[in-house]
């Protein structure tokens, strides 16, 4: 047998301690009985109780089986010892005299079995029988009150999951709270509480394919390594979201975990790729007051439509202003529709920026919100309306727009949308716009070829040509042209400048007027600026080349 193999067999035997002061006794126990086939193992001899009492501890047996009379130390002394340090040892007395007061004594420090020298072999058979029974009751006892506290342990952290869940939803009453604090091992002392939703948008910033159940699971265990051992957070996952219970210590305390929770927000976008709204619900000082924090939370994250997710909102902070001025929504709204009309992009993104920027300032309640939205879509489709354009088109057919703009995370989303169906917009009024367009362009560059020389030659005066405004113009131009007219004028008189230099023999300032240019030293300037180097290095580079 391996020496492995028979540790395992020890373990499995009961052990057994032989104390007395004459080592011929030994011997004879030994003899007495098959020990490891009753399931018992002499673990070691000792010869007083000192030495017994020693070796006990350090050997953790089981039975002790003691001689009355020894030095040091007598047996009963021992029993008494032993049954005060190690409760669970059964103590088998023996001794060479029949006499009362022993065994009286030995009942009363509650001795398993006393038996008389010498020593008979069925009689020590039938007293390790009734040891060995005893003992495996009691084993029997320990480890099912083992394996009940073992799965007790295990099931822990789903019933204090359980118990959060239960809190926040108002279904514990406050007289048992306390109890289960106790029993489900909770550290929740406060003296201030406060709960914070932790709100995954459905929109993945990095577009990359993570499935939602994993990605709560991943911020949750982001904010328990990152939150738990600073503010005591509880986590669980609850209808969707992540629920946090948190510890204050002080009302005042809130406005760093508000800062705690915003830096935690961006952090979980940057680590998790995921866009987490923190709503942070109000202070209270009793745990059975934790649903109404917690519906503070719940209604601090719809707020992230008005002032963006990746972020956190303290309902507590929510005050909405709602008279700074009723109608300022309605200049914006035009502004961008004036945008879609002139047909420039980046001006409609700009204008539309605007509108959700001050969207996010101008403090308003989410009712408010959904008014403004409904008024910016009527007049979209008024619009729409006034200038033929098929709204089926823009947002599709049997599409519900306003429900389509109310699901929207927030103002950024708004803004992208509302961009997205205004370009559709705009390249209709664009396309049926086109010919005339092109039309006016080429007549513009027409009129400054054949006029470039004139010096008073402006914007202003060729819109007045055109009969156009010249910031509509202007758009068009650089848009079929890719230049601005001032650039694309600059550039066609200096090329006709080039050709003059090189094909005739004529001075600076008088080339200079021929394109257009009273001041010969502003015409060296700007040709400098295009070729960089002046007229006459340029024309004697050119000419020493051929």
């Amino acid at each position: 047998m391996s020496a492995s193999e028979k540790e395992r067999e020890n373990m499995s035997l009961y052990s057994v301690l032989l104390v007395d002061d004459e080592e011929e006794v030994f011997q004879v126990i030994m003899k007495k009985l098959d020990w490891e086939g009753m399931g018992f193992r002499i673990a070691g001899y000792a010869r007083n109780g000192v030495e017994a009492l020693e070796m006990a501890e350090e050997l953790s047996v089981d039975v002790v089986m003691t001689d009355i009379k020894m030095p040091y130390m007598d047996g009963l002394t021992l029993c008494r010892k032993l049954k005060e340090q190690y409760q669970k040892i059964k103590v088998i007395i023996f001794s060479g005299f029949d006499e009362f007061e022993y065994a009286r004594e030995a009942i009363k420090i509650e001795a398993e079995e006393y038996i008389l020298k010498p020593i008979n072999s069925n009689e020590l058979r039938e007293v390790f029988e009734r040891i060995k029974t005893n003992l495996d009751k009691e084993m029997d006892e320990k480890r099912n009150i083992d394996k009940l506290r073992a799965y007790y342990m295990e099931s822990l952290p789903v019933l204090q999951e359980n118990f959060y869940t239960s809190l926040i939803e108002g279904r514990i009453p406050e007289e048992q709270i306390e109890k289960y604090v106790k029993n489900y091992q909770i550290d929740l002392t406060g003296p201030y509480y406060v709960a914070t939703v932790l709100h995954i948008s459905t929109t993945n910033p990095e577009n990359v394919p993570i499935d939602p159940f994993l990605l709560t699971v991943s911020v949750k265990k982001l904010a328990e390594e990152q939150l738990t051992e600073k503010w005591g957070c509880k986590a669980v996952t609850y209808l969707g979201d992540i629920l946090l219970i948190t510890q204050l210590p002080d009302v005042d305390d809130i406005t760093h975990f508000t800062d705690d929770m915003d830096r935690f927000c961006k952090m979980a976008k940057r680590v998790c790729k995921a866009c987490v709204t923190a709503g942070i619900g109000h202070i209270c000082n009793q745990l059975g007051q934790l649903s109404l924090s917690y519906q503070g939370a719940k209604n601090a994250t719809s707020y992230r439509v008005l002032y963006g997710n990746t972020r956190a909102i303290n309902i507590a902070e929510m005050d909405p202003h709602e008279n700074v001025d009723e109608h300022w929504e309605e200049a914006y709204i035009q502004k961008i529709l004036k945008k879609v009309k002139m047909g420039e992009r980046e001006p409609l993104e700009e204008a539309i920026e605007e509108f959700t920027v001050q969207m996010a300032k101008t403090k308003m309640s989410l009712q408010n919100y959904r008014i403004l939205v409904m008024e910016l879509i009527a007049e979209i489709f008024r619009f729409g309306s006034n200038h033929e354009i098929n709204m089926e088109e823009v947002f599709g057919e049997n599409s519900d727009v306003y429900n389509q703009a109310l699901q929207l995370e927030s103002t950024e989303d708004l803004g992208a949308w509302l961009t997205e169906n205004c370009i559709r917009m705009q390249r209709q009024i664009t396309n049926e716009r086109q010919d005339t367009t092109k039309s006016f362009v080429t007549r513009a560059i027409e009129y400054v070829k054949e006029n470039y020389a004139k010096q008073d030659l402006s914007i202003e005066t060729i819109c007045s040509y055109l009969n156009v405004s010249a910031a509509y113009f202007s758009t068009v131009f650089k848009k079929e042209t890719g230049k601005t007219f001032i650039n694309y004028l600059t550039d066609y008189r200096m090329e006709q400048a080039v050709e003059l230099l090189l094909t005739r023999d004529e001075k600076t300032y008088v080339i200079a007027e021929k394109v257009g240019y009273s001041d010969p030293n502003y015409f060296s300037y700007v040709f400098k600026k295009q070729f960089g180097m002046s007229p006459s290095k340029y024309k004697a580079g050119k000419l020493s080349e051929t």
